[in-house]
């Protein structure tokens, strides 16, 4: 049976499949990134995956991969299949698409970024199906995006198009990683509410999760905390749905898993902030975590049909 292996790398784990011609999961798996162990190790960890993948296919379906998906976080080119840089995982100008490919034989390898790769993967077969402009944001530890036009992902000219969670909404305030003060993502992500919920309710292993329960209990501390992110997330939203007027807004990622607690207030906040825009449908993310391994998937097929085609 021809499938192709799709493989999406994240901070802390590794999350695998043999995807079929269909789109569908013929074999999943799941591993430690091991990123304590060194970028070194990283890489060998992947490039064992996938090994183990092949082999995988090979024995189940008589036949090795004809294809590779690899998503990975940082910033990424994906033209040149470079993992240029990775804050959590260590690495600099890994050459990850010809080393994936030197391994699994020569065949064909795609290399994307995480969320790009998340994103294309709801546009196509998730909340975003049937829409010709989308914007999908995960809301995690921190906040990027991912634009969808036409069935496909704008990368930009330099490959940081979508990073949203590098929007200034708060000038002055927390200091982002980036450099920058009051980013949208020291505000506004599952990791930001986490930290502003651990610190208002004197609980330090309190996270995100905890807080939208408290919220839902009428807490006011947790009230609090809520309407600051929702505010700021609601300013940063307006901003991007300025500039890009997406059909189709898509909230992903862990805060997003709070449904309406979330997603009524946020909604509201965007409406109440816009003037002249036209108010997108804003709907949660439909694939969960499996987002960026089936959307390594689709960057596998898509090789293969370009090599139809031409």
């Amino acid at each position: 049976m021809r499938h192709v292996i799709a493989l999406d790398v994240g901070g802390t784990g590794m999350k695998a499949a043999l995807v079929g011609e269909d789109g569908t999961l013929l074999h999943e798996a799941r591993r430690p990134t091991g990123r304590e162990r060194g970028p070194e190790a990283v890489v060998a960890a992947i490039l064992g995956f996938a090994a183990d993948l092949r082999d995988h296919g090979i024995r189940e379906y008589g036949e090795p991969a004809a294809a590779a998906g690899v998503a990975v976080p940082g910033i990424v080119d994906d033209v040149g299949g470079i993992a240029v840089y990775a804050a959590n995982l260590g690495w600099r100008d890994i050459p990850l698409r010809a080393l994936v490919s030197e391994r699994l034989g020569g065949i064909p390898v795609a290399l994307g970024h995480d969320v790009r790769t998340g994103g294309l993967a709801e546009g196509r077969i998730g909340a975003g199906k049937g829409a010709d402009r989308f914007f999908f944001l995960p809301l995690g530890t921190g906040i990027a995006g991912a634009i969808g036009i036409d069935g496909r992902i704008e990368a930009g000219a330099h490959g940081y198009a979508g990073e949203i969670g590098h929007i200034v909404v708060r000038p002055g305030g927390p200091l982002c990683g980036c450099g920058q003060h009051g980013c949208l993502e020291t505000l506004a992500s599952a990791s930001a509410v986490s930290r502003a919920w651990a610190a208002a309710s004197g609980d330090s292993g309190a996270d995100a999760a905890d807080c939208a329960k408290a919220v839902e209990s009428g807490d006011p501390r947790a009230l609090a905390v809520w309407h600051n992110a929702i505010a700021a997330l609601a300013d940063g939203l307006v901003t991007g749905l300025t500039l890009l007027d997406p059909r189709v807004l898509i909230i992903g990622g862990g805060l997003a898993e709070a449904g309406d607690t979330l997603f009524a207030p946020l909604r509201a906040a965007v409406e109440e902030r816009i003037t002249f825009q036209k108010l997108p449908l804003i709907v949660p993310a439909a694939l969960g975590d499996t987002a960026g391994c089936l959307g390594a998937g689709l960057l596998a097929w898509d090789l293969l049909s370009v090599e139809v085609t031409a």
